[in-house]
């Protein structure tokens, strides 16, 4: 069986769960959010815990167990709180700064490279070398700034460019005299 599908979430008083067909409509102060429920799966929802089921022991529904449960705690996380990946940029020269919604980095290349924030994201820069990127859906946050993160990876020599918060970047040791 699976053990994260068997996990029970506690949903805030905030957010409201509902079926719409074979979709889980998830409301909170910050959104609404929808997760597909596949065939087999159904969920109970008990004074505030939410617990999935499935109907089978085939392979592909107990597969799908886990992955409707952590889809769902995602997004009961999102509309509660919201997600947030905080962004570092480590460089000479290296910054990020606001234009209006837009987020404008200079990244050592001969134009500023602008990034146009998606439907839902919210971009910050509290620093010039500090980026977050918000939003209620952790998979178009994390892939926003992936996609920030793709622009310049930090390098092994000098550890130059963006990388997340927390990232230990492996240092390689240079060329050395003889």
């Amino acid at each position: 069986m699976s053990r994260i599908g068997k996990m029970p979430i506690t949903v805030p008083k905030n957010v409201e769960i509902k079926r719409d067909g074979n979709r889980l409509l998830v409301k909170g102060p910050k959104g609404e959010l929808s997760v597909d429920l596949p065939k087999g799966i159904d969920y109970k929802l008990e004074n505030g815990v939410l617990e999935f089921v499935r109907a089978s022991e085939d392979k592909k529904t107990k597969s799908l167990h886990g992955l409707v449960r952590a889809l769902t705690a995602n997004a009961i996380e999102g509309v509660s709180n919201g997600i947030k990946k905080v962004l570092k940029i480590e460089g000479i020269g290296y910054k990020a700064e606001m234009a209006g919604k837009n987020l404008s980095l200079s990244l050592g290349f001969s134009h500023p490279v602008v990034v146009l924030p998606p439907e839902g994201i919210t971009f910050a820069a509290p620093n010039p070398n500090t980026i977050e990127v918000s939003g209620i859906d952790k998979q178009l946050v994390g892939e926003t700034a992936a996609v920030i993160r793709k622009l310049r990876k930090p390098e092994p020599y000098k550890g130059k460019g963006i990388r997340y918060d927390g990232e230990y970047i492996r240092r390689k040791a240079g060329k050395t005299a003889t």
